[in-house]
């Protein structure tokens, strides 16, 4: 194990690197890892990164300090969380985080080498479609398209292995605030790539949009609202989630209708993060419903509002397409309550659910813009929307009310909030 962070061949010591990964997986429920806890392999791993000669390779040595910092963590003081604790170098640091990102990069290319869902650009080939002329647009090569069956059994198989690094990512940056600053400001390493960040949220999108096709997209999704909770949480990495002095491009996932919004310009990534949670709760309705993903998703909207009415800060947003996605879910709920109310774990989205459909009600001019240039005012139209599904809050009290009781003190705000809607 010492070949890892000696002068070794490069190839050397990612084999050996390979191995402990191995050995580390593999063995993780025995106490053969314990092994690897007593010999500390942090300097030697964060000397790999530091060496590097591609992002690429970063993704191994990020993988296993990810594996080793979460074994027994609940059960003692594992050192090498201790170590992520009190890691002060910042360009190790950055160089850790660009390796993160285009691990991200490399997991999202794989949905979109299987269906392509960028925005087409005007061609003579697509105008001549558009206007029922395609046979004479002129013929070009490409790949073959899978058909309906092959694709979804392509994308149940995601996302690649490359993304176990995720598990990587929550603990930095639940362990390390700096960590957790650097990759929400750390810019693209070059023109032809894009932000850490944009990629992490873009690689988050994709997951999600599939997220109902095994439950190992699923558990990697809730892994990733996770780790943007922890962001949201700490206020002053909060600001820059909203701030417009580092707005991302982030390419979210349209790779079934109905599509996000599309934008060509900068936002503040706060947009992109309610953006793939919308995403989310609209493709993944299922009467089985995966509730800690959805409780993980309703409960990082309610803190993103949460901290714009906290901070009154006016954010430019497409609110409308935010009201008609819960109100889908309020219509959703009520009509299969009969088989979602066997759910021991409902509560826990019931919860955010009501305090998110109550919150820009209650303090909505702290943040929501006001109307101009004859655009409907954000709040009005969730007035509007709410009026028009006031037959469903009812029904919907009725369909939860073992879960609504006044008598349970943790469902108190809840029902109030219900009462508030009603």
């Amino acid at each position: 194990m010492a070949n890892i962070g000696n002068s070794f061949a490069e190839e050397i010591r990612r084999k050996a690197i390979q191995v402990v990964i191995s050995l580390t997986s593999g063995a993780y429920q025995t106490s053969l890892v314990s092994y690897f806890t007593h010999r500390d392999l942090f300097p030697a791993l964060v000397k790999y990164i530091q060496d590097a000669d591609t992002l690429i390779r970063i993704s191994e040595p990020l993988l296993l300090l990810g594996l080793l910092a979460n074994h027994n963590k609940f059960e003692f003081r594992n050192p090498y969380r201790l170590r992520l604790e009190d890691y002060l170098n910042e360009s190790t640091i950055q160089k850790a985080i660009q390796g993160l990102g285009a691990g991200c990069a490399r997991c999202r290319d794989g949905y979109i080498a299987i269906q392509d869902d960028a925005k087409e650009g005007w061609t003579l080939s697509s105008t001549l479609k558009y206007i029922g002329l395609g046979v004479l647009a002129p013929s070009r090569s490409s790949t073959p398209v899978p058909n309906v069956e092959d694709r979804k059994e392509q994308f149940s198989a995601l996302p690649d292995p490359t993304a176990a690094i995720l598990l990587s990512a929550y603990d930095f940056t639940a362990a390390n605030k700096l960590f957790a600053y650097t990759l929400l400001s750390l810019p693209s390493s070059s023109s032809s790539s894009e932000p850490p960040f944009a990629s992490f949220l873009s690689l988050t999108s994709y997951i999600l949009h599939h997220a109902y096709r095994s439950p190992r997209a699923s558990l990697y999704g809730l892994l990733n609202l996770l780790t943007l909770r922890f962001l949201i949480e700490d206020p002053s990495l909060a600001s820059k989630l909203f701030s417009t002095s580092s707005p991302l491009q982030v390419r979210l996932c349209r790779q079934r209708q109905p599509f996000l919004p599309s934008t060509s310009t900068h936002r503040p990534p706060a947009a992109a993060i309610l953006d793939l949670t919308i995403d989310y709760i609209t493709h993944n309705l299922r009467r089985r419903l995966d509730v800690p993903v959805y409780a993980a998703a309703l409960t990082l909207i309610h803190r993103l509002l949460c901290h714009l009415s906290i901070t009154r800060t006016k954010f430019p947003y497409h609110w409308p397409l935010l009201w008609q996605t819960l109100l889908s879910l309020l219509r959703f709920l009520t009509t299969y309550s009969s088989t979602l109310i066997s759910n021991p774990d409902l509560p826990s989205l019931l919860h955010p659910f009501l305090l998110t459909l109550i919150l820009p009600i209650s303090n909505g001019e702290a943040f929501l813009p006001s109307s101009h240039n004859n655009n409907n005012n954000p709040l009005d139209d969730l007035l509007y929307k709410l009026i028009e599904s006031a037959h469903l809050l009812p029904r919907f009290q009725t369909s939860f009310s073992i879960f609504l009781s006044p008598s349970n003190t943790t469902t108190t705000t809840t029902q109030s909030a219900l009462t508030a809607l009603q």
